[in-house]
């Protein structure tokens, strides 16, 4: 096992690397912002948004972005061989990819776009955790997927976004069970509403409108939105030796909205 140091916060993480896939969205980069700030090195993905990219390796020292499309699984490996290579030892994956997805009823989704849904983020997770298992056992390390509420109480014309994240959601769990025997942890956080990132665009397009949203407050106890710095903490917590007992979990972070 790689060796551990205790950050100021007084979470504990290994030293090595932590991957973050989608780390130039609003709540990836929040977690590699945060992740970084806990001591870890972090290398993040994504897929096309360079101006982001290099913003964020300029605010987050240490911090390195590579480009990847999750369809091509040779790129997959290289880049995961890349993270885990010494002295950059990989010790946390954590999957936040995924564009917005626009607000549609299933009736009116074609076939080929729900497949090409299913694809990007099941498969893509699949792809990137097969490529980091070896590593992953070597360093009895953690995985983090960013999910969503909305599996646990399905909100109308969301299900271009939660049915794959449901299936997201079963192999994480799929993963605790099968691989808990090399010391792999996995887990999930579910956002719910957040007042930054996908939201906002969800807001610009359109999806979104002024009703919409104040039925989301009131559907929510709390009676007001997270933030993406709200995930971030829970995905370092999952990612810690603080939660060094809790596998094949899934901690729902919506202000009450799924209870």
């Amino acid at each position: 096992m790689a060796n551990t140091k205790v950050t100021t916060s007084g979470w504990t993480h290994h030293d090595g690397a932590a991957l973050v896939v989608g780390g130039t969205g609003g709540i990836g980069a929040a977690i590699v912002r945060m992740l970084a700030e806990r001591g870890a090195r972090v290398v993040f993905t994504y897929r096309g948004n360079v101006a982001a990219a290099r913003a964020l390796e300029d605010s987050v020292p240490g911090a390195r972005g590579v480009r990847l499309d999750l369809a091509d699984p040779d790129a997959v490996a290289d880049v995961v061989g890349e993270a885990a290579r010494e002295p950059e030892r990989l010790h946390t994956l954590v999957y936040a990819a995924g564009p917005p997805v626009p607000q549609r009823h299933l009736s009116t989704i074609a076939p080929e776009r729900f497949r090409e849904q299913l694809i990007d983020d099941a498969a893509g997770l699949f792809a990137v955790i097969h490529a980091a298992l070896p590593a992953l056992r070597r360093s009895r390390g953690a995985i983090v997927a960013v999910t969503s509420a909305a599996t646990g109480r399905y909100a109308a014309r969301d299900g271009l976004s939660v049915i794959p994240k449901s299936a997201v959601e079963s192999l994480v769990r799929g993963i605790a069970v099968e691989e808990g025997r090399f010391g792999i942890r996995a887990n999930c956080v579910g956002p719910g509403m957040l007042s930054d990132g996908m939201a906002e665009t969800l807001v610009a397009s359109g999806d979104l409108d002024d009703r919409a949203l104040e039925a989301a407050r009131r559907n929510t106890p709390l009676r007001r939105f997270g933030s993406s710095r709200d995930i971030a903490e829970a995905v370092c917590f999952l990612a810690s030796d603080a939660a060094g007992f809790v596998s094949g979990q899934k901690l729902d972070v919506d202000g009450g909205y799924s209870a």
